[in-house]
């Protein structure tokens, strides 16, 4: 039982190594974090902290593998994502996505552990550190609770599985699962400590500021259904970022699109652990879609892009979405998600011709002049629907789909049962199913028995 409370979330030797040192008595050649200048530089490393979830992608219904060639190459673990299986990997195996996300929990309460304390620096400068760190753990705790805790529920939130909510860098704690609702709390609570320290906008779009505090906040209170709340904080984060890409500009010249850093949409960069290079997407997206659709045109192809991944005969099409300057998948908060936001939340309130407003103020930087048609809802209900559409057609191939496709199985209209055939055999994903619970490795749980497993 020796390894009982041994944090293995980061499982990998290395990254305990690589952590443990500003723990222990350090070798002549390192030293303790120690000024602020340490906390800040740990702050700018993007390798660690730019980095989230990547399973999503091949989990939501924007994507369809269908190709023999490109399901022979997922692999044991990555078919098991696809398939929605109830074990995503051996008790031998690690959780690439636990451990990133929980590595990157690890850096955050380091630095919220130190700097405030720390020497040579302003006291302006270790504040802002400090609401940093709160951001990026707020951000990573929602994206962990939302792959592997129920949906959020207030009828049950408080006694439903959450994950383990990890406040300190403390390397040797138990891993009870906090509740849903805790860990909601935790989001919260960093978040309305940090916006008051930070800038309106950061320099670069990796470092948080108040409006990635807000568009979190947004995320956050949707995922709870408080619409009112969700609403205000997207308007919030609108009003301090509101730059779009006219897609009609690139059209012709994809290559000059501009890349994350200096994307205007982007509010907090965040990248996918893995940019999977041949995600094919789903027929009804496709339909969706349409043809004239520049994100058609600019974010998919026929997997020319990727020959190795595909057969001769795949007649798809493939998501490039993000990867056309540089090989990474954004999926972070952005000014369209904001819009969207306030769009669903107006749906839901009645305001049907202000949700397709911004429906339609998106939708024509996405189309050329001549083929721009701008939709239109017969109620509010029909409104919700098209928002719906929009933002998976907004966001197809992030992973993003399959946060809504959890979240919306609590309205009757949206829940519906999703079917997918793989190397020959039939899956399916009933509405509010478990298996919408990403499982914990049996990895983990054999060396934290405290560990609870999700239902499957």
């Amino acid at each position: 039982m020796k390894n009982r409370y041994s944090i293995i979330l980061f499982a990998l030797a290395i990254t305990l190594a690589s952590c443990r040192k500003y723990v222990e008595i350090d070798p002549l050649s390192t030293r303790t974090l120690k000024y602020t200048s340490d906390f800040r530089n740990t702050m700018n490393n993007n390798a660690v902290l730019e980095g989230t979830y990547s399973y999503p992608i091949l989990s939501g219904d924007d994507i369809e593998i269908t190709d023999a060639t490109r399901q022979n190459t997922l692999g044991d673990i990555l078919g098991n994502v696809y398939t929605w299986a109830p074990k995503y990997t051996s008790d031998s195996q690690s959780d690439a996505d636990w451990d990133k996300l929980y590595k990157t929990i690890y850096v955050c309460n380091q630095v919220l552990d130190g700097v405030l304390t720390s020497q040579n620096g302003t006291e302006a400068e270790k504040q802002r550190i400090y609401a940093e760190a709160l951001v990026h753990r707020a951000y990573t705790y929602l994206v962990l609770v939302n792959m592997y805790g129920k949906q959020y529920n207030a009828a049950t939130a408080s006694t439903d599985l959450g994950v383990p909510l990890l406040t300190t860098p403390n390397l040797f704690t138990k891993l009870n699962r906090a509740s849903v609702e805790d860990v909601y709390k935790q989001i919260l609570g960093d978040l309305r400590t940090s916006i008051s320290r930070l800038p309106s906008v950061a320099e670069y779009n990796v470092r948080p500021a108040k409006v990635s505090g807000y568009a979190i906040f947004a995320k956050t209170y949707l995922n709870m259904r408080d619409f009112s709340n969700a609403a205000l904080y997207a308007d919030s984060a609108l009003a301090l970022q509101s730059g779009l890409l006219d897609l009609k500009t690139y059209e012709n010249a994809s290559g000059t699109i501009p890349v994350r850093l200096l994307n205007p949409e982007i509010i907090f960069s965040k990248i996918a652990n893995v940019a999977y290079p041949a995600t094919s997407l789903s027929s009804d997206l496709l339909t969706s879609l349409g043809t004239t659709d520049l994100r058609y045109k600019l974010f998919s192809d026929l997997g020319s892009r990727f020959p190795r991944q595909f057969s001769a005969s795949f007649t798809g099409r493939a998501s490039t979405k993000y990867m056309i300057n540089e090989f990474v998948l954004s999926n972070g908060p952005t000014v369209p998600e904001m819009m969207l936001i306030k769009a669903e939340c107006l749906a839901r309130g009645g305001k049907t011709a202000d949700a397709m407003s911004l429906v339609n103020n998106l939708r024509i930087k996405r189309f050329t002049t001549a083929n721009y048609v701008p939709l239109t809802a017969a109620s509010a209900s029909d409104a919700l629907r098209i928002v719906v559409e929009e933002k998976r057609r907004e966001f197809f191939g992030t992973g993003m789909r399959w946060f809504d496709q959890k979240r919306l199985n609590l309205d009757n209209d949206f829940a519906v049962t999703k079917n997918r055939s793989f190397k020959g055999v039939n899956y399916t994903l009933q509405p509010n199913s478990n298996l919408y619970l990403y499982p914990i490795g049996d990895k983990y749980i054999l060396l934290n028995p405290e560990l609870q497993q999700n239902p499957r």
